[in-house]
């Protein structure tokens, strides 16, 4: 990707971006607060603040990194922080707050394939074509973070709700890899492993809005 494409790419991506890592990181504060654990809403991260949720390497470097080398996009934002001994049933509590970020993702595609088909049908073609394209990028980055994180990895998500589902004995054995969850992630986004557990769950996402909204 050249220079002049990659910033266009960048001025489209920007917004969509800053909106699905900041809602998705609110809704587990808030949902987490509803549960009784305060300490995301005292930290200030029940946000809509993006700077309140910036993670300089995952929300910035290395997404650029990925739309750079044309690979599948991905990073992260500032976790936030939950204690899960807070909430008034810690294991089943857990599942709820866990979900609740993906669940934004899940409503945000909703909300751009929206966009995109006003945008579509708009006669203005001076607001439509940046607006297409940034629907277009809103759609595909919140389909990659609702798949990515509901992998059943601790700290994904995904993970979180498989130990709260879990028995004890094989919850406990899971929740011991999330010291090497990202590292292993990591691993798997460097090779085309990550792109071949993704690509066909995104594809499903995609189908979904497609029969939901015609787009």
């Amino acid at each position: 990707m050249d220079i002049s494409a990659l910033i266009q790419t960048i001025s489209l991506a920007a917004i969509p971006v800053l909106f699905a890592i900041t809602l998705h990181e609110a809704a587990h504060g808030y949902v987490a607060r509803h549960f009784g654990d305060m300490t995301a809403y005292q930290l200030g991260r029940i946000s809509l603040n993006p700077l309140r949720h910036i993670d300089p390497v995952g929300t910035i470097a290395l997404p650029l990194l990925t739309l750079f080398l044309g690979g599948i996009l991905f990073g992260w934002a500032k976790p936030v922080p939950v204690n899960f001994g807070a909430l008034r049933h810690p294991k089943r509590d857990m599942m709820w707050v866990a979900l609740a970020g993906p669940a934004s993702n899940l409503l945000m595609a909703f909300g751009w394939a929206l966009v995109y088909k006003l945008a579509w049908s708009s006669p203005d073609n001076y607001f439509a074509e940046p607006m297409l394209g940034m629907a277009e990028w809103g759609i595909k980055i919140n389909a990659v973070l609702l798949v990515l994180n509901m992998l059943p990895l601790p700290p994904l998500d995904g993970g979180r709700v498989a130990v709260s589902l879990l028995p004890h004995r094989q919850a406990f054995q899971l929740a011991k890899l999330e010291p090497y969850g990202m590292f292993i992630l990591i691993f798997l986004a460097i090779t085309p492993v990550l792109g071949w557990v993704l690509s066909p769950l995104v594809r499903l996402v995609y189908q979904l809005l497609s029969v939901l909204f015609g787009i």
